[in-house]
């Protein structure tokens, strides 16, 4: 199985697009976990780079919106399409809301499950705060329901959620692992879903709780033959990291953080 280092775009709306992909090309990256350009010129520039430089592409659906589920049900599989245009690898997926009803979110996931019978793209939902699999306690009948729903694991948002390791969550994490295609590799603790500096002494019980989680997810995707599997290095920019008491300056560099972890992924994994 070939394990992909992917990096977000997230946090360099900064820069231009060309400019961002030089940057995760020179640091060896092995591509980018990215939403869709609106602008055309954009576009061309990301589809034209990816082909060059044979570069991964997971697609970041999480535009998705309306002041209804109706008008949210129908831009969510408007921007499933839109996703699907560059062919990614798999469509990282912000589905649903949290206040939706369980129904209401499993005719999301129906659309998601039928869009990949017709695309062969698989989506899968992001375990994150706000969307269906927020919690492990709301994603367990969303498993239970459709053996075929399967997600990206980012569970430093379950950890804050709960504010806890998951240590009462054995049988829904157990599930999770089985059901994950991508991994979002954010470090979370009790109280926040992103610990400041995954380097530091004091954060070390979290990071290798993170890394016995993944390192389940990875076994299992082995154990099933799956062929390419990515991980996105998802250490974020403020909000997600702190910022210095009555200053405006982030604790510490996001981009720094993140070779971090590729580095220490890749020595894992590779």
């Amino acid at each position: 199985m070939e394990i992909k280092i992917l990096s977000p775009q997230w946090g360099h709306k900064h820069l231009q697009i060309s400019a961002f992909l030089d940057k995760v090309r020179a640091a060896g990256y092995d591509g980018i976990d990215t939403w869709l350009p609106a602008n055309p010129a954009d576009k061309r520039t990301l589809f034209n780079y990816l082909q060059q430089h044979q570069l991964v592409y997971v697609a970041h659906q999480h535009q998705a919106h309306g002041n209804s589920f109706a008008e949210f049900k129908t831009s969510y599989l408007k921007n499933l399409q839109a996703c699907a245009e560059a062919e990614p690898l798999l469509i990282n997926s912000h589905t649903g809301r949290d206040y939706f009803s369980f129904e209401q979110n499993l005719q999301l996931v129906d659309i998601a499950l039928e869009f990949t019978v017709k695309t062969g793209i698989t989506v899968a939902h992001e375990t994150h705060r706000g969307r269906l699999g927020y919690s492990p306690q709301m994603i367990a009948d969303f498993f239970e329901q459709r053996p075929d729903f399967v997600i990206t694991a980012d569970l430093s948002h379950w950890v804050c959620v709960t504010e806890s390791m998951l240590q009462n969550f054995q049988d829904t994490l157990r599930i999770a692992i089985n059901r994950t295609h991508y991994i979002h590799a954010r470090v979370g603790f009790e109280q926040g879903p992103q610990v400041p500096d995954p380097r530091a002494a004091e954060w070390q019980y979290a990071l290798n709780t993170f890394l016995d989680w993944w390192d389940s997810i990875i076994a299992t995707n082995k154990k099933t033959g799956t062929k390419v599997f990515p991980i996105a290095t998802e250490f974020g920019p403020p909000p997600y990291m702190q910022l210095v008491p009555a200053g405006k300056s982030p604790v510490d560099h996001q981009f720094e953080i993140n070779l971090y972890m590729k580095e220490l992924l890749k020595a894992r994994y590779q």
